[in-house]
């Protein structure tokens, strides 16, 4: 039995004891098991910079964006962060409107252009980097902080690629060309459908745009037996929206067409064979200022339009194009250049001896490339220096 005097001299020895050293806080690398509760709140207080931090200090800015939830990360000159915020859609141009000027970064996609030229109205200077060249530098998780982080990290990068800011007209006239890219492909939904549908009932038309008036003029055409009326009636509602589409196709063309004429850089290009009104407002309203492209190889690259490199150990490996880029424009050129082919193949009209001695050696689709990858750099040539299509024509050895 333990007694009452042995208790308190047990008592006074603890309390002479000194006290426990406090349990250390953990700071993980990222690397460890994920965390919650208490510990999650010690590592962002101490991840999070100290209150007090003066706005003057914060040189780069890594702005993620979002719809409605935007990360902001800043960093001093020496690359320190100094700021890791969050901001509300309606908040954002009010922080950056108290914030001394200073270089803000931003992963290129649909809605930077916009917030980048309302950044440059405020006096900042807005860089735009494509989402590939920001991913390297994501460290462990991805969450907004970390994408905030890895732009603000890839934007003080010597020899990182940026993307050019659109105003927006250029926007506009690309939206044209969207629209109408889509309109396009409901148009050749319908006439396919269509198409299906009379071939069930024994009526085949050839394929393309200009064979389908036929179909349009059977199917209106009450007196002929072989549609069944309620058969008819389905059909007649897709020959309505083929009309449909056809005019707003044409209307945006007009508008296309009212654009091209009031820009001169778009007339100019115009005049390369191959090229026409649609090839070239898309490369006017896509590359804007040519300036921004060292060469016109790297502009041809930009495009996807030169062979992927595999290369290794001081040995070349050149594979098939690399597709990168806007592939749009692309389809563009080498369709301009299938076009401008057949014609000159028709009219015996070949006149460039360098196109006659690559029809010898290489197949013709590798031709068309070859030819498409020549009017970009073209292009490139006469949106840089200001120039005019200066047609070169020599014999052939």
């Amino acid at each position: 039995m333990i007694s009452v005097g042995w208790l308190r001299q047990r008592s006074r020895v603890c309390a002479a004891m000194p006290s426990p050293l406090p349990r250390p806080t953990l700071v993980t690398d990222g690397m460890d098991a994920p965390c919650s509760g208490a510990k999650c709140v010690r590592i962002e207080a101490l991840l999070t910079p100290a209150k007090g931090t003066s706005m003057s200090e914060i040189a780069v800015v890594g702005l993620d964006l979002a719809k409605r939830v935007f990360q902001v990360h800043g960093a001093d000159r020496q690359g320190r962060p100094v700021l890791r915020k969050r901001l509300r859609r309606d908040q954002v141009l009010d922080f950056f409107a108290n914030l001394s000027p200073c270089l803000i970064g931003m992963e290129a996609c649909a809605g930077s252009h916009y917030w980048g030229r309302e950044l440059q109205a405020l006096g900042h200077e807005v860089r735009l980097i494509p989402p590939q060249y920001v991913k390297p530098y994501v460290k462990t998780n991805k969450n907004d902080a970390t994408d905030a982080e890895a732009i603000c990290e890839a934007l003080t990068r010597p020899t990182m690629r940026f993307t050019a800011l659109k105003s927006a007209e250029q926007q506009s006239v690309l939206m044209l060309h969207r629209a109408r890219e889509l309109l396009v492909r409901q148009r050749t939904m319908l006439i396919n459908a269509l198409r299906g549908h009379c071939a069930e009932f024994g009526i085949i038309a050839a394929q393309g745009l200009s064979r389908a008036g036929e179909l349009i003029k059977l199917i209106e055409d009450a007196a002929d037996s072989r549609l069944p009326d309620l058969a008819r009636q389905v059909l007649q509602c897709l020959t309505s929206q083929i009309r449909s589409i056809q005019g707003e196709i044409a209307s945006i063309e007009k508008k296309l067409l009212a654009w091209h004429t009031s820009c001169a850089a778009s007339r100019r290009l115009a005049e390369i064979p191959g090229v026409g009104l649609i090839t070239a407002t898309a490369v006017v309203a896509s590359v804007g200022n040519a300036s921004q492209f060292r060469s016109a190889r790297q502009f041809a690259a930009w495009l996807g339009l030169v062979p992927q490199q595999r290369s290794s150990g001081g040995k070349e490996r050149l594979g098939h194009i690399s597709k990168r880029g806007d592939g749009y424009i692309r389809r563009l050129l080498v369709h301009g250049a299938r076009a401008h082919l057949s014609w000159s193949r028709r009219k015996k009209q070949i006149r460039s001896a360098w196109l006659t001695r690559l029809l010898v050696r290489r197949p013709t689709n590798v031709v068309l490339l070859a030819m498409a990858n020549k009017t970009a750099r073209i292009a490139w040539a006469m949106l840089s220096r200001g120039e005019r299509y200066q047609e070169r024509v020599a014999a052939a050895a």
